[in-house]
């Protein structure tokens, strides 16, 4: 989840009972033909794969990760305590959760996706049940964290996952780490393109006014207006209909999903933490753009995209593909979240891409 929480004749059927996926490639006449799920990546050129989904309650019977509410594993980053969840042996995945969320977002991809693959889920510095440090938050911090963490924790290539900030955050920590990471899955990746007319116009003079006195009296009452908006944002029935306005099936909105938003909001630097990520690093996104990072992108990228995102559309998956052509897109009729909304389809879509991939890496010599 990211940005508070965390949010067309392309035609697709999706085969519930057997989990394929039957795409539809148009050509020049108008007329279709059908594409074998091994077509998802061909010559390194991915091909865009469009998927409609018909189950209404896909969570229903899946196995479910056990909430734990004090955590599975931890480990020392910078001296903080970084909470994790590692099951399953093979290819590691590594799961990275999106704002406001932690590794028991993916409460229903880790069980199946271990069945084949190693996985990873953790918790980034300031979220979850890792330390809510008082620090400068950038989008770096995080960037490090997982590339320190693949080094001392996965130590092999790995897959990234990411949904919303974690997508951006997975994408970021890819682009730098060409050898480490063998493919990148994002699910409602936030960040944005940059704007090649954006200039900076501020004077010396502009400068001094906005450091000594306009912002000053801004941080006073961003502290004032954001300390209520925490208070209010943690409450148990806030949390719940902000996550009902970002699942289109608020099937999955439970107990569970509550109170794992919840536990880390009662830590005593939740505030303070909830006040630099908003003020601060949400507001200066420009300094990394989708489009710096993925110039830098070597890898195969997979876009499990929730087309009802009232927050982030299609669109940007579109521009994604059209930005970087090795590129595969699976279209989602689910919101923000999709690896929670629709699991079971996510999951399908999530392997079946895995599959056409040559996973056979070499260990990490360089770890």
């Amino acid at each position: 989840m990211s940005a508070s929480l965390a949010a067309s004749g392309r035609t697709s059927l999706f085969n519930p009972h057997h989990r394929a996926l039957i795409t539809k490639k148009f050509l020049p006449n108008g007329r279709s033909a059908g594409m074998p799920r091994r077509s998802f990546v061909s010559k390194g050129i991915a091909i865009s794969v469009f998927c409609s989904l018909l189950s209404a309650t896909p969570a229903q019977g899946m196995e479910r990760l056990p909430f734990k509410p004090e955590g599975y594993n931890f480990w020392t980053w910078r001296g903080h305590k970084i909470h994790y969840v590692v099951q399953g042996n093979g290819t590691p995945i590594v799961l990275i959760h999106g704002f406001g969320a932690s590794a028991f977002h993916w409460r229903y991809n880790i069980p199946e996706l271990a069945k084949k693959y190693k996985v990873y889920a953790l918790d980034l510095l300031g979220f979850g049940w890792s330390d809510k440090a008082v620090i400068e938050y950038d989008a770096i911090v995080w960037r490090d964290q997982v590339s320190d963490f693949m080094k001392e924790i996965v130590r092999e290539p790995a897959i990234l996952v990411g949904n919303s900030l974690g997508g951006f955050t997975a994408l970021f920590t890819a682009a730098e780490l060409e050898q480490q990471v063998l493919g990148l899955v994002l699910l409602n990746s936030a960040g944005q393109f940059g704007s090649p007319s954006a200039q900076n116009t501020n004077t010396e003079e502009q400068s001094i006014i906005n450091k000594f006195i306009i912002n000053p009296v801004k941080e006073v009452l961003q502290r004032i207006i954001l300390s209520f908006v925490f208070w209010q944002s943690k409450q148990p029935a806030r949390i719940e209909s902000v996550l009902k306005t970002v699942y289109i099936n608020t099937s999955n909105v439970d107990d569970y999903l509550v109170e794992s938003i919840t536990k880390p909001a009662g830590d005593p630097n939740a505030g303070e933490v909830y006040y630099r990520l908003m003020a601060r690093f949400m507001t200066n996104q420009t300094k990394y753009t989708l489009d710096s990072l993925l110039s830098k992108l070597s890898c195969p990228l997979l876009l499990l995209w929730g087309d009802l995102d009232p927050w982030v559309g299609p669109g940007k998956a579109a521009r994604i593909k059209e930005f970087y052509p090795n590129t595969s897109i699976v279209n989602l009729k689910a919101g923000h979240c999709p690896h929670d909304e629709v699991p079971e389809l996510v999951n399908g879509a999530l392997i079946d891409w895995l599959s056409s991939l040559q996973l056979n890496p070499a260990p990490l010599h360089t770890l």
